[in-house]
């Protein structure tokens, strides 16, 4: 999207949407989100105060984001980038960010400064049919760079031993998609100490980073299997290459929710890792 010079990004989006303020933009969001997704009431997404993340999905969509800053003068152990929907039909891997952005609502002590994006990949979650891909049918968790090698590892790759696959078709070159620049640019700004992503449905752990030594042995009902990292992939790019630890969660359903007792054990253990390792 091209911006004014002089203007600010936000505000460019919200030229795009017309007289209205960016509360309307977010709230319209909000209703799609909750449009699509049964465990995700509209006062539940409005409620949470979601902001402009400056950034629009391929279909024109604003890429809304949550932050939970320091409180006071107390000084964060870490930053904690917290991201939901990358693959936009894995829909318990939206609902249970959501579940968990309300525990940080009444919850929230300063520990660590979290910034969250419950919802990726918009436009492959909440079109009719939803799809792995987005809206260019590229898999944003192949899209990112993979340094050390030539540009097209990911394409040579998905042709070779991905068989041309189209639910993990790379794209046409590195960060050609606007939603994996949104999180290349999140991580270059925000410079997160972990970065925890959500997936299904593989029931696992996995644990990307130079050192796997410190790779949770187990998240709630999820158990360690390290799966190895592919070209193009987030845990690649950040884990191995940044030397960022990446933290990958896959629930067990794509569209069955964990039940509360389970998605609080998940958050518990998720954040007693962190106070360990971040």
């Amino acid at each position: 999207m091209r911006v004014r010079h002089g203007v600010s990004v936000v505000a460019g989006i919200l030229l795009l949407f017309g007289s209205v303020g960016a509360s309307e933009v977010v709230d319209s969001v909000c209703q799609k989100i909750s449009g699509k997704l049964a465990s995700v009431s509209y006062p539940e997404c409005t409620s949470l105060n979601m902001e402009l993340s400056g950034h629009i999905t391929v279909g024109g969509t604003p890429m809304l984001i949550k932050e939970y800053p320091p409180l006071g003068t107390r000084k964060p152990q870490a930053r904690i980038l917290l991201v939901g929907g990358t693959h936009g039909d894995e829909l318990a891997s939206i609902s249970i960010v959501f579940k968990w952005m309300h525990t940080l609502e009444k919850h929230h002590s300063g520990l660590f400064h979290w910034r969250i994006n419950p919802l990726m990949n918009l436009d492959g979650a909440l079109q009719r049919k939803h799809s792995r891909t987005n809206a260019n049918g590229v898999d944003l968790n192949r899209n990112f760079d993979t340094p050390g090698s030539q540009n097209g590892a990911a394409l040579e790759y998905w042709e070779k031993k991905a068989r041309k696959n189209k639910r993990r078709y790379p794209g046409p070159y590195p960060l050609s998609e606007p939603e994996t620049n949104w999180l290349y640019q999140e991580i270059r700004n925000f410079r997160p100490d972990v970065v925890v992503s959500v997936h299904a449905p593989y029931s696992l752990v996995d644990y990307d980073a130079p050192d796997r030594n410190n790779a949770p042995r187990q998240i709630g009902y999820l158990h360690k299997n390290l799966m190895g990292t592919y070209p193009g992939s987030l845990g690649n790019y950040a884990g191995i290459y940044l030397g960022i630890p990446v933290v990958t969660l896959e629930l067990p359903h794509a569209g069955i929710m964990p039940t509360k007792r389970q998605i609080s054990h998940l958050w518990t253990d998720l954040v007693r890792w962190l106070i360990r390792n971040a």
